[in-house]
């Protein structure tokens, strides 16, 4: 089914083309020819991400830093994925993706920390939040994972890891 843009100017003579049994919807050109597609789920993760009235940075129990780390997951398709975390604390992790997954999506990641990178460490954990485009918090895509299953001495370690980046920050003045 096509929908032809017309009300919004800056848009005008393109259309969106839903494909209801892939789920997706692609946005055409006047031309026709396909400028992106993106599936229900990122739309209905945006939508849901953009009704929360609390950002995640202020629902964190643990300490976190902004960093970049390397990060391993099984998605559900059973496909190996490897990324990178850009931030981590004690209760979990963000993952830049540009599909993220579904929030609630429980996964396994294995990740490992700057200081140790061939160190790898595990954790069981559930899409907590989603980002489909970059905004004020995140500069990339992806989604932020809270971990539900993670070793203690894996989550001391970590946190042990953050609080010492934490104390070399500089002050900033007030």
């Amino acid at each position: 089914m096509k929908l032809p843009i017309v009300a919004t100017k800056v848009h005008q003579g393109k259309s969106l083309e839903l494909d209801t049994k892939r789920e997706t919807i692609a946005l055409l050109g006047s031309d026709g020819q396909t400028l992106g597609i993106v599936n229900w789920g990122a739309i209905v993760d945006y939508i849901s991400f953009s009704q929360q009235h609390v950002h995640p940075n202020e629902a964190r129990l643990q300490p976190r830093v902004s960093l970049t780390a390397k990060v391993r997951y099984v998605a559900p398709d059973g496909s190996q994925v490897e990324s990178r975390a850009t931030g981590i604390g004690g209760g979990g992790l963000f993952i830049e993706s540009t599909v993220p997954m579904a929030i609630g999506t429980e996964l396994t990641v294995s990740f490992s920390l700057p200081d140790r990178s061939t160190e790898w460490m595990e954790a069981r954990g559930r899409v907590a939040w989603v980002c489909p485009k970059p905004d004020q918090y995140t500069f990339f895509p992806g989604m932020g994972v809270r971990f539900t299953t993670v070793a203690p001495d894996t989550q001391a370690r970590m946190i042990e890891f953050v609080n010492s980046l934490k104390k070399s920050e500089p002050v900033q003045p007030r």
